[in-house]
């Protein structure tokens, strides 16, 4: 009979190595978290910890919603308000991509460009209201600008960001085989400033849903603002946690589009993430 000894181990073994990554993505974890503070709020109504009067229960507030929908009036408000956002986001971010682009690729750009977006960026929004009230009015005209304004802050702080961070080996690989400045910018700048312009675009859907909470506010005879302003009038905390409701559910679901697209659109980097 042949004995088999055991090998002792060495210390050339490999060792198994350990996982430092978050793991894999977990399929719709963006609701999680809004999900567990609805319950949270479902529990503190149902045992009585929140005053009805201080805040109504989640399903007195789906039933208003309920309420609202068949009388038509939150499909109207909500529309006016989505196509705000939609035309303010469609005027402010290429504006704000374009003006990234003149100063990121030109140091004379970066300085007429550069000053008057960082002042705009460190004053507040409503101190320009009555100003913009001043010079444009009530009407649609002011609240389109002042989502405008807003978007186009952070898609040029993220675009240019993106585009002065461009490692400088692919630009003098584009030098070097002589590339005109319109192939350039096709093949070395628009892709490598993609990522800052995504997370911008993230930054710019929910900055818009807040610049429509203040643009709507202000004597406004449409949109979800309205309806929030006008259930304050009559004391009705449903409506407005209705409103309020909406504007998080708009938030988070265009957020959640713009990191689908953001995913896609980038998809060969290799991060912490990946």
């Amino acid at each position: 009979m042949t004995l088999v000894t055991p090998r002792p181990a060495t210390a050339a073994e490999p060792r198994k190595r350990r996982r430092l990554r978050p793991g894999r993505p977990i399929r719709f974890g963006f609701l999680m978290g809004p999900l567990l503070l609805l319950a949270a709020w479902a529990a503190a109504s149902a045992t009585g910890w929140l005053d009805p009067r201080f805040l109504s229960a989640p399903w007195t507030v789906v039933s208003t919603a309920y309420e609202l929908i068949e009388n038509g009036r939150l499909q109207t408000n909500l529309l006016t308000s989505v196509q705000r956002v939609a035309l303010g986001l469609a005027i402010g971010v290429p504006l704000g991509a374009a003006l990234a682009l003149a100063s990121g690729l030109s140091r004379w750009g970066e300085a007429v460009i550069d000053g008057p977006i960082q002042i705009k960026r460190a004053i507040p929004s409503l101190a320009l209201m009555p100003l913009l009230v001043l010079w444009l009015g009530i009407g649609e005209v002011m609240k389109v600008t002042v989502i405008a304004v807003g978007v186009l802050v952070p898609i040029y702080i993220h675009t240019h960001n993106g585009l002065r961070s461009i490692d400088s080996r692919y630009v003098e690989l584009a030098e070097t085989v002589d590339l005109r400045r319109g192939a350039f910018i096709r093949k070395v700048v628009l892709p490598g400033a993609l990522p800052g312009f995504l997370l911008g675009m993230r930054f710019a859907v929910t900055t818009a849903w807040l610049f429509l909470v203040v643009a709507e506010l202000i004597n406004s005879t449409s949109g979800i603002g309205y309806m929030m302003d006008l259930a304050r009038t009559y004391g009705q905390t449903d409506v407005i946690l209705v409103g309020i409701v909406l504007y998080g559910l708009l938030g988070l679901f265009s957020d959640a589009g713009v990191r689908l697209v953001e995913r896609r659109a980038l998809s060969w980097r290799r991060t912490l993430a990946s």
